[in-house]
């Protein structure tokens, strides 16, 4: 059902939301089409959503980046009378397969995480404007913005009614941004979630739940003003946006190909092969951010990559390895990283980062084993080499012309949830190999990447390919839920944040409530949601 799903779309093709650029702000309007479900069996009432409304706010979120940087603050807001939005279409999950629920809610928490990196990274504040009742995911939409305004309508409410509506959590970080980001004093949440009404009013802004409560003659006024504000700051009117281009992936039954990714499924079960081009000359050769358009190896490559990830969790369920590799060459990756971290300080660059970072965190939250392959031809360097770094295991093969190599993006650019960059974390909390790692400019190789433990493992050119079929063979045969379980528990070493609480507390919880009969049997409350009958439940606790 999931393999005609397209995750690339474009303003022109919006059902459910439009954009409004007006100067340094911009407003997003949420009118989403009941009749557009991505699925068939189920209508989008209420400003519900499902996996392709997200998919348009996903791309609005990045288009502003890219194609109106111009704008300094963003109003999200609803066009529906007395509705901001309902979250979550109920009949959408209670009708999707278990694999489905989970990565569309870990689909939906990357955009709300989008949300916040533009406001904290590329200075374009979010505003929540709830005009109507925002519930659920809807909510939690809301707190993915710097400032909530409530409009003091007596209707208009704020509300979390999955414990006592669906017997579900608001687990796609709601519960986390309550209390972590807000700071909702904790019994004052408990409180809330179990309220299905919700909360309005004085009583929402006295619980810290929104900023500002305002009487609706003055709601838009006070809300633009404010949006304004915020978007005074450093000049931006200089900024000319570049526009993103579509990323159409040749399909065929082996896999997907792109200008600079391919993936071919198989031919070993269970098993996928992921390739990243490296740039060419050209790419390498810019000397001039003003040179830069949206065909920029970067830029480009890690749409592509972005568009592969999505297409991986929700078109390939059962390709439970996939092996990566680079092809190109090494000193043309090293140029063209070389270039951004000299002029990270123009805006399109320092974009073209956030953007990396952003799918590269998406692989990190990716359940699958990944497998880094270097061998001849490879160009595992700098940006590229954080794919290795990513991967659950590296093997490396030992031949001279065989090489990797870090670069200035490599400490520090492209951090994962956790904070720490992924040679960091690869090492905590040693520091050591860090220092050394900073002195070395020229390629390694595999003993020299061994030595500082850049890879898992070297083989020579008689054990490489049998040594990768026995592991490929040996981690097909595992259980991919212990594997998803351990790979998420490996790969986040170090502090904890709220990003890290987020998608550690939605593969566990989310996925043991959605399996659970008191939520998803056939009398449970998410199953029987909209029926006149009564949830039955299992009440012992555990």
């Amino acid at each position: 059902m999931s393999a005609a799903i397209q995750f690339d779309t474009a303003p022109s093709r919006y059902r459910h939301l439009s954009l409004v650029a007006d100067g340094d702000i911009a407003w997003i309007h949420l009118h989403v089409a009941e009749d557009g479900g991505i699925f068939p069996g189920y209508a989008l009432k209420l400003n519900s959503y499902d996996l392709g409304v997200d998919i348009e706010l996903a791309d609005v979120v990045n288009r502003l980046r890219f194609e109106h940087p111009e704008v300094g603050a963003v109003i999200l807001t609803s066009d529906l009378p007395g509705v901001f939005c309902a979250g979550a279409n109920i009949f959408m999950l209670s009708g999707a397969e278990h694999g489905f629920k989970v990565n569309f809610c870990k689909l939906t928490n990357e955009t709300r995480l989008a949300i916040e990196d533009a406001t904290e990274c590329s200075g374009q504040v979010y505003v929540a404007a709830i005009n109507g009742i925002a519930s659920g995911g809807g909510y939690e939409l809301a707190l993915a913005c710097s400032e909530i305004y409530l409009v003091d309508d007596r209707k208009s409410a704020v509300a979390f009614p999955e414990i006592p509506y669906l017997g579900v959590l608001p687990g796609t970080g709601g519960l986390t941004r309550l209390v972590d980001k807000r700071h909702v004093r904790r019994d004052l949440a408990d409180r809330f979630c179990t309220l299905a009404e919700g909360v309005k009013g004085r009583r929402a802004k006295e619980w810290g739940l929104v900023d500002e409560v305002v009487e609706p003659t003055r709601f838009r006024e006070l809300v633009e003003t404010r949006a304004r504000a915020l978007a005074a700051g450093p000049a931006r009117a200089n900024r000319t946006g570049v526009v993103l281009d579509p990323v159409k992936p040749r399909v065929s039954a082996d896999g997907l190909e792109y200008e600079h990714v391919s993936l071919r499924l198989g031919p070993e079960p269970r098993t996928a092969h992921l390739v990243v081009r490296g740039p060419a000359t050209a790419a390498a050769a810019v000397t001039s951010p003003a040179a830069l358009d949206a065909t920029w190896y970067p830029l480009r490559a890690f749409r592509e990559l972005d568009d592969v990830l999505l297409r991986l969790r929700f078109s390939y369920p059962e390709a439970g390895l996939v092996t990566i590799e680079t092809a190109g060459d090494l000193a043309a990756v090293l140029a063209v990283d070389d270039f951004m971290a000299r002029h990270r300080e123009h805006w399109l660059v320092n974009e073209v980062v956030l953007l990396m970072k952003r799918v590269l965190k998406r692989l990190d939250n990716t359940a699958r084993t990944f497998f880094a392959l270097v061998s001849s031809g490879s160009c595992f360097a700098g940006s590229l080499l954080e794919l290795a770094l990513a991967a659950d295991r590296s093997y490396m093969l030992d031949d001279g012309g065989v090489a990797v190599a870090v670069s200035p993006l490599s400490f520090g650019a492209l951090p994962m949830g956790n904070g720490l960059y992924r040679l960091a974390a690869r090492c905590y909390p040693d520091t050591a190999p860090i220092l050394r790692l900073r002195s070395m400019i020229a390629p390694l190789d595999a003993q020299a990447a061994a030595r500082e433990g850049l890879v898992t493992e070297v083989l020579d050119a008689l054990d490489w390919d049998d040594e990768l079929r026995l592991a490929a063979e040996e981690r097909a045969s595992l259980s991919p839920d212990a594997l998803t379980a351990m790979e998420s528990n490996l790969r986040f070493a170090g502090p904890e944040t709220l990003e890290t609480k987020i998608f550690g507390r939605l593969s566990a919880w989310q996925n043991w409530i959605f399996q659970r009969p008191n939520a998803t049997g056939t009398q449970g409350a998410l199953t029987l949601y909209g029926r006149p009958e009564s949830a039955t439940f299992d009440w012992r606790r555990t």
